[in-house]
């Protein structure tokens, strides 16, 4: 007969019968009892445990097994990605030069530019600003042994050495300087040859996002090589040159520090675009030749550097080209089609200037110079001004919104109207003060004194009568004396003073980087 088990209800066959007991402990337990035949069979063991944690047991089983095998997998399938990558580059690379080809040509322009490249330091031993020098950079010019540098950089009087890449060290001589738009020319001597013009690109203007390459001593590290861009044209910082200077800078991202000053600004064929002449800082955005480049440098353009230079090397001085009018605001005005342009607006016209001459009316607004934009005034000024007087120039402009063009012959810039104000702010600078202008005739009177003059004996009521030897009759004739005797330029200049006695005193302005 069958059985009936208490747990589930169910009859159990004949052949083995359960038994629901307690153990020792009490526990309820399962046991396997004797069967009907009379068989007994050993006592059995729990069987609710085994039910419990089997399925808990083979799923940690598979876990442990995702845990370990997954990441094995994705490294596997992450190299072999990896690895095709990389073949795929390799591929690329080796199938295509283009990165060869840039480096040959960079490094070939470095090659050419490089030994036209030269290390300036200056020594001075008597200056009272600048006890112990300077250094920047400057290139060569011409096969006559001009190099042309930034007039900041041998500002003060001292001994100027130059150091080529080569290794090659000479003396060289300051021939002269125009303060006006930061530009000196020296001349190496006792050198016949090893000397490398750089090529320049002459009659090329510069455009905006051309590459450029920058080269210079910054920070001393000598003949370095920087690359950029030009990021902008016509641009006037101010403090980059002395006070009523010119400008019309390009402005690049090329990295430009202490140092570079006066070095070459080239183009992708290694001519000469333009000269380094100051950086922006986080500190000053108006230009400054000091602290650290923050990405924004500018240089002066090829053109204003030939036509500065070419009358230093034949006269020594500077002669300007003057339009004769009287510059206004900047106004835009409708161009062909949906275009507009930006131009200076004429305010008025001189009698019997060159202006004059070519028809130029007040209202006119010239919008091109030589065929160079005229966006801004300081951009039109700087443009008259790199012509020399006498050159015939064409002027783009708009009348009644009609264009027009008039080719201007120019006239002189006189050189009292340029001198004057800087002049008079350096010798403010020097302790040194004047009154109201005195008349046609009468020297300069003197009416107030400090600092270098009061320390010099230079006192109030006294007329300075000669600048190194020549007569002053007026301030007019003081400004230009110092000027061309290189007062901007930190030269030392003898003065000679009357005093209110009647008696005479002669005193040396030291020289030093005065600005």
């Amino acid at each position: 007969m069958g059985c009936w088990s208490p747990l589930c209800g169910r009859r159990v066959g004949p052949m083995m019968g359960w038994h629901l007991g307690r153990s020792r402990h009490g526990v309820k337990r399962l046991w396997l009892g004797r069967s009907r035949s009379g068989r007994s069979v050993r006592e059995g063991v729990s069987m609710r445990p085994f039910v419990r944690f089997a399925p808990a047991g083979l799923v940690l089983l598979v876990a442990l097994t995702v845990l370990t095998g997954t990441p094995m997998l994705v490294r596997s399938v992450g190299y072999a990605s990896t690895t095709a990558r990389i073949t795929l580059a390799q591929q690329t690379i080796a199938s295509d030069d283009i990165l060869e080809r840039i480096d040959r040509a960079q490094v070939a322009i470095a090659e050419a530019v490089t030994p036209g490249v030269v290390h300036i330091d200056v020594r001075s031993s008597r200056s009272q600003w600048n006890i112990g020098g300077s250094s920047g950079t400057g290139w060569v010019y011409d096969a006559l042994g001009h190099i042309v540098t930034n007039a900041h950089v041998v500002r003060g009087e001292g001994t100027i050495s130059i150091e080529f890449a080569s290794g090659v060290s000479a003396s060289a001589q300051l021939v002269a300087a125009d303060p006006y738009t930061d530009i000196a020319v020296l001349r190496v001597s006792g050198m016949n040859s090893g000397l490398f013009p750089l090529d320049r690109a002459t009659g090329e203007p510069a455009r905006q996002g051309q590459q450029v390459f920058a080269f210079g001593s910054p920070f001393g590290f000598k003949h370095s090589m920087s690359q950029g861009i030009v990021s902008g044209l016509g641009r006037d910082p101010r403090g980059a040159v002395t006070d009523g200077g010119f400008t019309n800078f390009i402005q690049t991202d090329a990295a430009v520090n202490p140092g570079n000053s006066g070095g070459p600004l080239v183009d992708s064929r290694g001519r000469v675009i333009g000269m380094n002449i100051a950086i922006a800082t986080g500190r000053d955005t108006d230009g400054t030749m000091e602290g650290q480049s923050a990405g924004i440098s500018f240089a002066i353009p090829l053109n204003v550097i030939e036509n500065v230079v070419g009358q230093l090397i034949e006269s020594g001085q500077v002669r300007r080209g003057f339009l004769g009018i009287h510059l206004g605001n900047t106004v835009v005005v409708q161009a062909e089609g949906p275009n507009t342009l930006a131009g200076v607006q004429v305010a008025g016209v001189q009698e019997n200037s060159a202006a004059e001459r070519a028809g130029l009316r007040r209202g006119d607004i010239i919008t091109a110079f030589g065929g160079q934009p005229t966006p801004t005034l300081p951009i039109l000024r700087s443009l008259i001004t790199s012509y020399g007087p006498g050159s015939n120039v064409e002027a783009e402009f708009y009348r009644d919104n009609q264009p027009q063009t008039a080719t201007i012959t120019l006239g002189e810039f006189a050189a009292l109207t340029l001198a004057f104000e800087p002049v008079m702010r350096s010798l403010r600078n020097l302790g040194i003060g004047f009154g109201m202008r005195p008349n046609q005739g009468q020297a300069p009177l003197i009416n107030s004194v400090e600092r270098w003059a009061s320390d010099s004996g230079i006192e109030p009521g006294d007329r300075i009568i000669r600048v190194n030897g020549q007569n002053v009759r007026n301030l007019g004739d003081l400004a230009l004396h110092l000027d061309r005797s290189g007062l901007l330029m930190g030269s030392s200049i003898e003065l000679t003073v009357e005093k209110a006695d009647g008696g005479t005193k002669s005193v040396t302005v030291p020289s030093g980087r005065r600005r």
